[in-house]
């Protein structure tokens, strides 16, 4: 009984310093995010579409030279000298995270982001709560099992805090990184999450990460959700095998060094026209969402941020996908949803957009689940809206899962 008692503090223990762990990244990767992009754009108040849009075009492109130059170097050594990368999924198998490769990688990711390169954030406390929780976990003497299901809470948790996205936290970790619904899974997850998110607010914002106009739900928006998700999913499936061709061919050894600032300079020279490009694809999204912008503009942008975004993961660059996904996602929506709007008018294009960013997400993600809540938690959107998303989902998700199957089957 004792032993049994004294093995349930110290898990507890751990769930918890995980949780506040995990809230001080989120607290520190978005004050080091803030302060990049106000120095990079050189903006006082506002969001970061808005500075990048008030920014010079030449100093756009200067911040994403800067960027490619940081990134380069940065990496190159990294890559040279320190111990291998060890990713979240390789640390919840049981491979221990060398602390010194970790914090570098992800600082490198805050670095190029925060100066304007097109890639998702979310990487970096991601990486830093599995490191967090992988060193506590291990210290306080867990079995493997329970180090390997506390990393990947720990990095549910960065994202919850980051993000402010509690719930899509813990389902990333559930649904994503252990494929596991059991209350050994459940249990940390949702603490460590719930924690992390509520120590975060201390500082990073409370509000949806994108405002979206009045939506509701319409005839239209369900047959269309219906008719667009096969569609959604083709475009999904095209960007997952493009950032694995990118991914598979970034530079080796010292060509990073010139590859990824000439590649980060043609990103910036698209900037230097579009500046909603910059960053995470917040700024690109959040163009989205507003439901204001020409369609002319939008599909221009769809096509821009996805070249981007590309660009920048075959430069060499480390980081997530998982917010220009969103944006891009949101952005497909919209081209799709006006073709119903020009027949049978009447559905907020907003809606058209959170219903694409959902099952875009959710199919990249290979987490339906998770796609769908974080798309919710992202824009605060209500429960009704999650019947449309949930039908183009399951048609993204249907697409997708038979493009794979078929691919899987062609080889020998």
């Amino acid at each position: 009984m004792r032993r049994q008692s004294g093995w349930l503090v110290r898990l507890a223990l751990v769930i918890l310093a995980v949780g506040l762990g995990a809230g001080g990244i989120g607290i520190a990767v978005d004050l080091a995010l803030q302060a990049l992009e106000h120095l990079a754009f050189g903006y006082v108040n506002g969001s970061l579409l808005e500075g990048a849009r008030g920014a010079p075009p030449l100093r756009r492109l200067a911040a994403l030279l800067a960027a490619g130059i940081l990134g380069a170097v940065g990496w190159w050594a990294l890559r040279r000298w320190a111990k291998p990368v060890v990713s979240v999924e390789q640390a919840s198998a049981g491979i221990s995270m060398p602390w010194f490769t970790a914090v570098t990688n992800a600082a490198l990711q805050i670095g190029i982001v925060g100066l304007g390169a097109s890639i998702g954030r979310e990487a970096a406390p991601r990486e830093l709560g599995a490191l967090l929780a992988d060193k506590v976990a291990r210290a306080a003497g867990l079995s493997r099992r329970e180090v390997g299901v506390l990393v990947a809470c720990g990095a549910g948790a960065g994202l919850a805090a980051v993000y402010n996205v509690p719930f899509g936290g813990a389902l990333f970790a559930v649904e994503v990184l252990l494929a596991e619904v059991s209350f050994a899974v459940l249990l940390p997850a949702f603490a460590t999450s719930a924690i992390a998110a509520s120590v975060a607010r201390l500082v990073v914002p409370t509000d949806p990460m994108y405002a979206l106009p009045p939506v509701g739900l319409t005839p239209q928006l369900v047959v269309w959700s219906i008719l667009a998700g096969p569609v959604i999913g083709l475009g999904a499936a095209a960007f997952t095998n493009a950032t694995r061709w990118a991914s598979a061919t970034r530079p080796k050894g010292a060509d990073i060094l010139w590859v990824m600032p000439a590649l980060f300079a043609g990103v910036g020279a698209v900037a230097m026209v579009l500046p909603d490009v910059v960053g995470n694809g917040k700024a690109a999204a959040q163009t989205a969402f507003s439901a204001t912008a020409p369609l002319v503009l939008v599909a221009l942008l769809l096509v821009a941020k996805a070249a981007t975004t590309l660009a920048t993961i075959r430069a060499g660059a480390a980081g997530g996908t998982l917010t220009p996904s969103v944006a891009i996602g949101a952005m497909l929506g919209i081209a799709l949803g006006t073709i119903v709007n020009g027949i049978a008018p009447g559905t907020s294009v907003a809606a058209f957009a959170f219903v694409g960013a959902a099952a875009f997400l959710a199919s990249t993600m290979r987490a339906p689940m998770t796609g769908l809540i974080l798309a919710s938690e992202f824009t605060g959107t209500g429960p009704e809206m999650l019947v449309p998303a949930m039908l183009a989902t399951a048609g993204a998700l249907g697409v997708v899962h038979f493009l794979e199957r078929t691919r899987l089957s062609d080889i020998p």
